[in-house]
């Protein structure tokens, strides 16, 4: 039987890893006494430490950034489909005028 995925809150992940920065204790033994493996512990502060105001978004959230170029995707995928209508269109009354 597998073990189900535990998640944790982004406040309990900055406290983990502001824990890491501050203390004088072992990533190891800090991960240890939180109950987290090390290596979930490393890739926090990994994390933490390339972006501390965006890190842990959440789930089903996004840092700014990759919204904004989510939201700019989307707004490509519509108009090229509008300008293939548009195409389409154009060839269809172009026919019609003969």
């Amino acid at each position: 039987m597998s073990e189900k995925r535990r998640s944790y809150d982004k406040e309990f992940k900055i406290s983990a890893v502001k824990l890491v920065l501050e203390s004088e204790k072992s990533v190891e033994s800090i991960a240890s006494d939180l109950g987290v493996s090390s290596n979930t512990l490393f890739n926090w502060k990994r994390k933490y430490l390339e972006d501390a105001k965006n890190a842990f978004p959440g789930k089903g959230k996004m840092k700014p950034e990759d919204e904004e170029l989510r939201r700019v995707k989307k707004e490509l995928l519509r108009v090229t489909m509008e300008r293939d209508i548009l195409k389409k269109a154009l060839g269809y009354f172009a026919k019609i005028k003969e």
